[in-house]
C-alpha cells in the first residue's frame, strides 16, 4: 500500500518571490510612468491619425500638371491671344540661371541641400516666436514645404496644417530629387502681377527673358515669394530695396556672389517696368471673344470642369481667324458707319460716372471703356470751367478739351456738345493741336463676317465699332430681319421645284385673304415700284421684286419655303408657313446668312460656320474635331510625284448641288445688272444679294467668290428709320466693295464651278427663250442673249417658229463674232475656264 504520508513535490515547492518586472510594477512611479506612456502613445497615434489622415499621396506630384492658359492663335500660326488668370511659362531645372535658384535659396532656405524637408532650428524659433506673439503666427517652411503647401496641403494657417505639410515634405524628399523640388517650386510660386513662376514674373517685372537679368533683378524676384504686394516697386519701392539688398547680403555671406558681385548689385536701382497688360490681349477683337466662348461652353471655366478647362487646362487653339481681312472688314464697317453718323450732331457721352478729383481715374479703369480707332482715345471729364474742360486718361495724365474744340451740336437735343459736357462723363476725344478735340462715336451699328465657303472657316468677324466700348456680338448674337437677302433661298425652293431661272412669273397685284378679323393682304414691291408683269425669275432676283417673290412662295408653298430656310441654317427651328417670311420678315444673324450663301456657293453641302480648326491639349495631342485625322504630305516641300494629299471632308447634301448653282449663277447678275451694280468693276465673278428692310431699319449684304463670302448689316441696335436714303445697293454694297478691293487684291480670279449635269444654254434674257446663231458677249452685262444654267432636260426646246419670232431676239442679241467666223462652243468655254 503506498505512503500516502509522502506529499507531491510540486505541492511541497515554497512560493517563488515576485519576478522583477513584477516588483517593478508595484511601485507606484513605475505604473504613473506606464500609464504616461500609453496615453502619450495614444495621442501620439491620434495626431498622427488626425495628421495623416487624407495626407495627399506624393504621387500627386509626379503626375502635377500646374495650371496653365489656353494659347489661341491665328491661320497662319501666329499668337492671337491668351486665356488666363495667371501667366506662367514652365521651364525645366536646367534651363534656370545658376545665380537665380541661389538667389532664391538664399532668400527661402538656404540649407535646402543638407535638410530632409524640415527645417527643425527655424520651426523651433518659429514657434518661441508665436509664442511671444498675437499676430498672425510666422512659419520655418523650408521650400520643400511649400511646394507640398501649395501644392498639396493648402494654406489653412494652423499647426496641424504645418504638420501635415512636415509630414508631406518627408514624403516628398524620399520621392523627388532636390532638382526636381525646385522645379516645380520655381514653376508655381506665385510672385504678384498676375505671374505665377519665376519666368512669367521676369517679364511682369522687367519685360525681359529670365536668362537677361540681372543679379539685382534676380534678388528682387527672389524677395517676392514673402508677398508681392509687400513689395511692389509703384508703393514699397524703398522696402523692396531694403529687402533685395538683404537677400544679396545672404548670397555674400552663403559664398554664392563675391564682394565685388554684391557691391555692383546694390549700387544698381529696381529697374522693374510699369504694369503692363498682354500685349495682344485686345487682339481679334469679337472673333477672340467668340472663340473663348466656344471653349468655355465645350470645356468649362476651372479645372474643377475637368482636364480641358479654358483658365487651368494649358489648351493650344489653331483658328481660322486672318488677320489681314480682319483689318479690312473692321476697318470697312467702321468707315461705313462714320460716313453715316457723319453730319447728325454728337450722340452724347458713352457713360457716365459720379467722380471726385481723387476718385476719376478709379472710375475710369473700372468702366473698361477703350478705343483703337486711328489716335481716338477714351477719357473722363474732371472738371469743366469757362472755356476748357479738364479730361483724365486711364493711365493717370490729363488734357485739356477747349470749348472750340467741342462745338458740334448734340444730337436730337439742340445747343452745343460742350454745353452738354459735365464732370464725369466718359467721352472720346482725338488730338487736335497742344489739347483734345471731341469725337461721336456712332449710334448706328453693324456687322461684318467673312466666311471661306469650301469649308465654312470664319476669317474675319466684326460685331460693332469697337469690341472695347461693348462685348455685344452683333455678328453672333444680333436677330435682325434679313429683309430681301432671305429671296435667293425662296427662289432655291423653286428651282428645286421644277421651276428654272427662264420661268416666267408675274410682276403684278397679289393679295391674300387672312381671314375676317384681319382681312386682304396685299404686298408691294420696294418703293412702291410699279409692276413690270411677266418677267423671268432671274430678272426678278436681280431687280428684287417682292410682287415675284410672294407669288413665287405662294406658288410653291410656304411649307417648301421654310424648310429651305431651316435647311440653309437661316432658321434653327422650322417657321411656320407665313408668306412675309419670304420677303425676309424672320430674324437671323448675319453668320447664318453668310454661311447660308457660303454653302450655295459650295454646291449646296451642308456645313457650320467654325471659328476653331483644332484644339491640343497640353501635349500636343488633338482633342477636338473628335474624328480629326492629319493630312499626310499637305506639308511638304515639294512635288514627290504621287497624287496630290487632300483632306478628307464628310459633307451631306442640303439642298441640290445644280439647284444651288443655279442660284449663284442668277445672283451674279445682281451684280451685273441688279440691286449691286457698284461691285461691277471688281472685274471678277462676284454673287450676292442685297437687302433692305421695312423702314427701312436694316440695310444688307451678303455675297462674294468662290474663295470667300462675305456678309454684313447696318442698322441700331434698337431697331428705328435709318433714312429713305439708306439702301443695301447703295450702302451696304458699297461697303463690301472697299473691303472687297483689298481683300481681293493679288487672287486669282476664279469663276464659280458647275456639278455635273449643269446645261448652259444661249437664252434671251428678256423673254428666257432659247436662242441660236448668236452667243452671249461679256463686254456688255445688258446684253440680249446670256448664258443660263439649266438642270438636264428643263432648258427651252427648239420649236418651230415665224420670221417674227426669229427677229426679236436677234435685234436684242449682240454679234459676238464677224460673219467670216462662226463662234463654237469651245470659244466659250476657253473664257470660261474649260469644262465644269
Amino acid at each position: 500500500m503506498p505512503d500516502t504520508s509522502t506529499t507531491d513535490p510540486r505541492a511541497a515547492r515554497e512560493p517563488r518571490e515576485p519576478g522583477r518586472i513584477r516588483r517593478a510594477w508595484g511601485r507606484r512611479w513605475v505604473r504613473i510612468l506606464a500609464y504616461l506612456a500609453a496615453i502619450g502613445l495614444c495621442a501620439i497615434a491620434g495626431l498622427w491619425f488626425a495628421v495623416a489622415r487624407d495626407l495627399p499621396s506624393v504621387e500627386k506630384l509626379r503626375a502635377y500638371e500646374p495650371s496653365l492658359p489656353t494659347n489661341v492663335r491665328d491661320r497662319n500660326g501666329q499668337p492671337l491671344q491668351s486665356y488666363a488668370r495667371l501667366r506662367r511659362v514652365e521651364l525645366s531645372y536646367d534651363e534656370y540661371p545658376p545665380l537665380l535658384v541661389k538667389a532664391f535659396l538664399a532668400a527661402e532656405d538656404r540649407t535646402f541641400f543638407e535638410h530632409s524637408g524640415v527645417d527643425y532650428p527655424g520651426i523651433v524659433a518659429a514657434f518661441i516666436t508665436n509664442l511671444r506673439s498675437d499676430k498672425r503666427p510666422i512659419g520655418a517652411s523650408t521650400i520643400t514645404q511649400q511646394v507640398a503647401k501649395n501644392l498639396l496641403v493648402g494654406n489653412e494657417v494652423s499647426y496641424v496644417r504645418k504638420a501635415r505639410e512636415a509630414m508631406l515634405a518627408y514624403k516628398i524628399e524620399g520621392a523627388l530629387t532636390k532638382q526636381q523640388i525646385l522645379e516645380l517650386y520655381l514653376n508655381q510660386i506665385e510672385l504678384g502681377r498676375n505671374a505665377a513662376g519665376v519666368e512669367a514674373a521676369a517679364h511682369a517685372y522687367f519685360d525681359k527673358e529670365l536668362d537677361q537679368l540681372s543679379l539685382a533683378q534676380m534678388a528682387y524676384l527672389a524677395i517676392l515669394p514673402k508677398g508681392p504686394s509687400n513689395y511692389g516697386p509703384e508703393r514699397h519701392y524703398d522696402r523692396a530695396m531694403g529687402r533685395r539688398n538683404w537677400v544679396l547680403g545672404e548670397m555674400l555671406k552663403n559664398g554664392f556672389i563675391s564682394q565685388a558681385q554684391h557691391d555692383a548689385a546694390v549700387a544698381q536701382p529696381l529697374g522693374t517696368v510699369p504694369r503692363q497688360s498682354a500685349r495682344n490681349e485686345h487682339n481679334g477683337g469679337y472673333f477672340v471673344e467668340a472663340v473663348r466662348r466656344e471653349l468655355l461652353d465645350r470645356y468649362g471655366e476651372k479645372a474643377s470642369s475637368g482636364p480641358y478647362s479654358v483658365y487651368d487646362g494649358g489648351l493650344w487653339v489653331r483658328t481660322s481667324f486672318d488677320p489681314r481681312l480682319q483689318g479690312y472688314a473692321r476697318d470697312a464697317l467702321r468707315a461705313g458707319l462714320l460716313r453715316y453718323d457723319s453730319g447728325r450732331g454728337w450722340a452724347g457721352p458713352l457713360e457716365h460716372k459720379d467722380v471726385t478729383d481723387e476718385t476719376w481715374r478709379a472710375q475710369l479703369i473700372a468702366s473698361n471703356l477703350g478705343l483703337d480707332y486711328l489716335d481716338w482715345r477714351v477719357a473722363i471729364v474732371v472738371s469743366k470751367v469757362g472755356d476748357s474742360a479738364d479730361i483724365g486718361f486711364s493711365d493717370g495724365k490729363t488734357g485739356t478739351l477747349a470749348r472750340g474744340n467741342a462745338q458740334m451740336p448734340v444730337r436730337g437735343v439742340g445747343g452745343t456738345a460742350f454745353a452738354a459736357l459735365k464732370p464725369g462723363d466718359i467721352i472720346a476725344v482725338a488730338p487736335a493741336g497742344g489739347g483734345w478735340a471731341l469725337r461721336s462715336v456712332p449710334k448706328v451699328s453693324g456687322a461684318f463676317v467673312v466666311e471661306e465657303p469650301s469649308s465654312g472657316r470664319i476669317f474675319a468677324m466684326q460685331g460693332g465699332f469697337d469690341d472695347r466700348l461693348g462685348s455685344f456680338n452683333r455678328a453672333m448674337q444680333a436677330m435682325r430681319q434679313p429683309g430681301s437677302t432671305i429671296k435667293p433661298i425662296v427662289y432655291s425652293a423653286a428651282l428645286a421645284s421644277g421651276m428654272t431661272p427662264a420661268s416666267i412669273i408675274v410682276d403684278g397685284p397679289f393679295c391674300v385673304y387672312q381671314g375676317a378679323r384681319l382681312g386682304q393682304k396685299c404686298f408691294r414691291n420696294f418703293g412702291n415700284m410699279r409692276a413690270a408683269g411677266p418677267k423671268t425669275m432671274r430678272w426678278g432676283i436681280e431687280q428684287s421684286r417682292n410682287l415675284m417673290t410672294v407669288r413665287t412662295a405662294a406658288t410653291v408653298g410656304m411649307p417648301r419655303v421654310v424648310d429651305y430656310i431651316q435647311r440653309l441654317g437661316v432658321s434653327t427651328q422650322k417657321l411656320p408657313p407665313y408668306l412675309s417670311y419670304a420677303l425676309g420678315a424672320g430674324e437671323t444673324t448675319v453668320t447664318r446668312m453668310t454661311n447660308a450663301y457660303a454653302m450655295l456657293v459650295n454646291h449646296g453641302r451642308q456645313m457650320q460656320p467654325t471659328l476653331i480648326d483644332y484644339v491640343q491639349n497640353r501635349r500636343g495631342g488633338v482633342i477636338w474635331p473628335a474624328n480629326w485625322r492629319p493630312c499626310d504630305g499637305c506639308n511638304a516641300p515639294d512635288w514627290d510625284g504621287s497624287a496630290m494629299p487632300r483632306p478628307q471632308r464628310r459633307w451631306r447634301q442640303a439642298i441640290d448641288a445644280m439647284t444651288a448653282f443655279q442660284m449663284v449663277h442668277i445672283t451674279e447678275g445682281v451684280i451685273q445688272r441688279g440691286t449691286a451694280t457698284v461691285l461691277r468693276d471688281l472685274n471678277r465673278p462676284i454673287m450676292g444679294k442685297t437687302g433692305t428692310t421695312t423702314g427701312p431699319t436694316d440695310v444688307w449684304f451678303v455675297g462674294g467668290t468662290p474663295q470667300m463670302v462675305a456678309g454684313l448689316y447696318i442698322g441700331y441696335d434698337t431697331p428705328r428709320n435709318l433714312g429713305g436714303a439708306v439702301q443695301g445697293g447703295t450702302f451696304a454694297a458699297p461697303i463690301f466693295k472697299s473691303f472687297a478691293v483689298k481683300a481681293y487684291e493679288g487672287l486669282p480670279v476664279v469663276p464659280f464651278r458647275a456639278p455635273p449635269g449643269i446645261r448652259m444654254v444661249r437664252i434671251d434674257r428678256m423673254s428666257g427663250r432659247p436662242v441660236y446663231g448668236t452667243f452671249p458677249t461679256s463686254d456688255d452685262p445688258k446684253a440680249g442673249v446670256i448664258w443660263e444654267a439649266f438642270k438636264p432636260q428643263s432648258e427651252g426646246r427648239r420649236a418651230r417658229r415665224t420670221a417674227e419670232d426669229d427677229d426679236a431676239p436677234k435685234a436684242q442679241a449682240t454679234k459676238a463674232v464677224g460673219p467670216a467666223e462662226k463662234a463654237r462652243d469651245s470659244d466659250f468655254l476657253q473664257r470660261e475656264g474649260g469644262i465644269y
